[in-house]
């Protein structure tokens, strides 16, 4: 396919099936069509309503939330859960850092997927019909009031107490009330109670794939969205392409993170695919195996940490062609009402990591 292909899709059947939370089932196969070529659907995991992140960086925690209910989804559980609540506890994370660093260590809404997982871990997590008045916060413009607010306290020689009760008072105002319990099904749990119920530590393992490391291995990722300093099972780009394929068979999602920069990459037309001088190195030969081609890209920045997405489907068109279905977080407005196709090809060239299930890998 060239970049200019667009894609076209059977709304009334796939849209209503993929992203109704009420509903909660597998959709049978349906059929899309890229420049009159017929996409088969092999699988399409039920998720939760598309998000929108709106103009802020906090992709990494929309993404690892919808791979987290729609894996619940697949164990017969339902829950949508509130990233509003996620970022909160973050911006209030960095700005107690910032606080107690004098203003030396700078505070960034950016992060990666695993990220998420450390917060929910720390705090836990409401549902989202709990904490969504927050959906319209400017997080930009929060965020640099609270580096005001910090640095007028600094100023005035206040105690980080007395900070972080102007700091509760200001994010109560503009995100609304933290609630503190979480009522469903006849019970009442705390947000880490609940956080618990949904995730534990240890049932998500995340993996990369990079020679400047050992394979087998894990490795801090050198990038500055790193902030937790998290490490990254390194295993060769075919161990993680196949993971993630024997994942989303087996009925379970995959948080991806990569590239967006691309000229293939189109939201607007749904779908991400290499372009062809790209995509010339992506297959294996002697000369140019794909997992050179791919590090040198990330070496020389041509290959960038830009976004994260929930992996929820399979398709292949008619020459056997694989593309994952990716659920993003910039709302609704494209043809597939805010899910995209990315062609196996992209995936093994602009892929940054995957956060997947660790028992998974154990069979």
């Amino acid at each position: 396919m060239t970049k200019s292909k667009k894609l076209l899709v059977l709304l009334s059947t796939l849209v209503a099936a993929a992203i109704v939370i009420g509903v909660c089932r597998r959709p049978s196969a349906q059929m899309s069509q890229v420049a009159g070529e017929e996409l088969t659907i092999d699988t399409l995991l039920p998720v939760t309503p598309v998000k929108s992140q709106g103009k802020s960086p906090l992709c990494w925690i929309y993404a690892m939330l919808a791979t987290i209910e729609t894996d619940r989804i697949a164990q017969g559980d339902s829950v949508n859960l509130s990233p509003a609540y996620v970022a909160r506890c973050f911006l209030a994370q960095q700005a107690r850092r910032y606080y107690q660093s004098r203003g030396k260590s700078a505070m960034s809404l950016r992060g990666m997927m695993t990220m998420t997982l450390k917060v929910l871990e720390e705090n836990g997590v409401q549902p989202y019909d709990y904490y969504r008045k927050a959906d319209k916060v400017n997080w930009n413009v929060l965020q640099r009031r609270v580096i005001q607010l910090a640095d007028a306290a600094l100023s005035r020689g206040e105690e980080l107490g007395s900070f972080e009760r102007q700091m509760g008072e200001l994010l109560d105002e503009e995100t609304d009330f933290m609630p503190r319990y979480v009522h469903m099904l006849g019970a009442e749990y705390t947000s880490e109670e609940f956080g618990r119920s949904v995730v534990m530590p240890g049932d998500w393992l995340a993996m990369t794939s990079f020679t400047h490391h050992p394979f087998g291995e894990s490795f801090v990722l050198e990038l500055a969205d790193n902030q937790f300093q998290d490490s990254y099972l390194n295993v060769p780009l075919d161990t993680l392409v196949e993971a993630v394929h024997r994942s989303l068979l087996a009925g379970h999602p995959v948080c991806w993170e990569g590239d967006i920069s691309e000229r293939g990459f189109s939201f607007e037309n749904g779908f991400a695919e290499l372009d062809e001088t790209v995509a010339s190195g992506t297959a294996d030969t002697a000369d140019n195996p794909a997992q050179k081609r791919r590090q040198r890209q990330f070496e020389r920045r041509q290959t960038t940490d830009d976004h994260c997405m929930a992996l929820v489907g399979l398709a292949h068109d008619s020459s056997g062609r694989r593309y994952y279905i990716a659920k993003n977080s910039w709302g609704t407005g494209n043809p597939f009402g805010g899910l995209m196709y990315l062609s196996e090809d992209y995936l093994r060239m602009k892929t940054i990591a995957v956060v997947i299930r660790s028992d998974l890998l154990k069979n």
